[in-house]
């Protein structure tokens, strides 16, 4: 019934799941036996909305948002590659979600459906069952074969059986606040961190780093301002989980008031204007200038020495303008919102 684990970095179990140390569990999920948490992952529930079925593994560094309001729901026995990351989506029984593939909050996958590595599952796009779907964003390209449910088979074992068994409530004390995260001097340059800075306590934050007042830097983030420019992020901004902050030597990295970072983006080198949101797993690359209040979508890649300007919509790979984007008055609904922290992190 259960993905095979490996027996390193194991933390801790829970009803017959198991979640690897240097896994994060943020606010309260339901998890069924068997189920598989690997390293690095996180996996966020304000108030709940996350529910994990039996004998499924998320694996290394992939993340797993939900809300009441825009639920995550896993079946049994389904396995994420690497770097998966699933907003607020539905995922049914026997599924073999690729290396980075993107599922975006609404989508709908049915039972035994293969997705391509890095594929990009849409807003609201239902899949149906025995499905193979591949690209940016991603299509059904035919019906799973004779030959994909028997590797499917031989990787569960030779044993397609479903456990009949129940899922269980699971949360752990979450600690965040200005000093919570693994703060590291570079040569002579440390961080300087608001006093009411929200550091999550798997996050990394090295060097030339300032992080600006009411900021939010979620489970596994990496701020690293190693090289000989600095690292500069305004006041109530968001980095969420497991993305990536980094640049070139001789270079900034700029983000402007209000920005939010979906998770399992990188950012690198650049300059983000005020009240932009990059959704998740998107890239923007060093010396590109992206202006405020533009929405740069899921898996999309702004690319090296880009320039766009205000209120703009961009997607693709690379990213081009796609339309106007009009400012949201609320924050998107896979971010942190205000009034979630005291959900997140319990007494």
């Amino acid at each position: 019934m259960a993905f095979e684990q490996p027996d390193h970095d194991e933390r801790r179990s829970h009803g017959g799941a198991r979640i690897a140390a240097s896994a994060r569990v943020i606010g309260p999920i339901e998890i069924g036996p068997g189920a598989y948490l690997g390293q690095g992952t996180a996996v966020r529930a304000a108030g709940g909305g996350v529910a994990i079925g039996a004998g499924t593994a998320l694996l290394e560094t992939g993340v797993i948002v939900g809300r009441k309001d825009m639920p995550a729901s896993i079946g049994r026995r389904t396995v994420f590659g690497h770097l998966a990351r699933v907003i607020g989506a539905r995922i049914g029984d026997l599924c073999e979600i690729g290396n980075a593939t993107i599922i975006m909050p609404g989508a709908r996958l049915g039972d035994c459906v293969f997705t391509g590595e890095g594929t990009l599952i849409p807003e609201g796009m239902a899949v149906p069952d025995n499905a193979v779907v591949v690209g940016r964003p991603g299509r059904v390209i035919r019906a799973a074969s004779e030959a994909d449910i028997a590797r499917l088979t031989a990787l569960r074992g030779g044993d397609l059986a479903l456990p009949d068994v129940p899922t269980e409530t699971y949360r752990e004390s979450t600690n965040a606040g200005p000093t919570m995260a693994q703060i590291y001097r570079y040569n002579d340059k440390s961080p300087d961190i608001a006093s009411d800075a929200v550091l999550f306590d798997s996050a990394e934050i090295t060097g030339d780093v300032t992080i600006g007042a009411r900021t939010i830097i979620g489970a596994g983030v990496r701020i690293v301002g190693d090289s000989h420019g600095p690292v500069r992020i305004g006041a109530d901004v968001q980095i969420l989980e497991n993305a990536v902050l980094h640049l070139l030597p001789d270079n900034t990295l700029e983000l402007a008031d209000g920005v939010v970072i979906g998770p399992g983006a990188m950012i690198h080198g650049c300059r983000i204007g005020a009240g932009t949101v990059v959704e998740p797993a998107a890239i923007v690359c060093d010396n590109s200038v992206v202006g405020a209040n533009c929405l740069i979508k899921a898996g999309a890649l702004v690319r090296q020495g880009a320039s766009f300007g205000d209120n703009l919509v961009l997607e693709g790979f690379p990213a081009k303008e796609a339309g106007p984007h009009a400012p949201a008055d609320a924050l998107p609904a896979w971010a942190i919102q205000p009034g979630d922290l005291g959900s997140l992190m319990p007494a």
